[in-house]
């Protein structure tokens, strides 16, 4: 069994995974939920993560190096984590 370096923040834990669930729409109880399938599951970690650490996205525009006096579009998309 895993040891909580903060045993207080069980309880915070429980409600994000909680108000995850609720964002995806999985019926999640309290205890034991063994009869979610492991899409569900999946998709309850994949809310969390996605509100812990959002995807950040940046356009930048440049003159296209082949064609002069055309531009090119790009678009970099990152997660930041600290």
């Amino acid at each position: 069994m895993a040891k909580h370096v903060v045993p207080e923040a069980k309880d915070a834990l429980n409600r994000f995974k909680m108000e995850a669930a609720n964002e995806v729409g999985v019926n999640l109880k309290q205890g034991y939920n063994g009869d979610l399938t492991a899409k569900q599951a999946g998709s309850i970690g994949g809310q969390m993560v996605n509100n812990i650490c959002p995807i950040r996205h940046m356009n930048f525009t440049r003159n296209y190096r082949w064609v002069n006096g055309h531009e090119k579009q790009f678009t970099y998309s990152f997660r930041l984590v600290v």
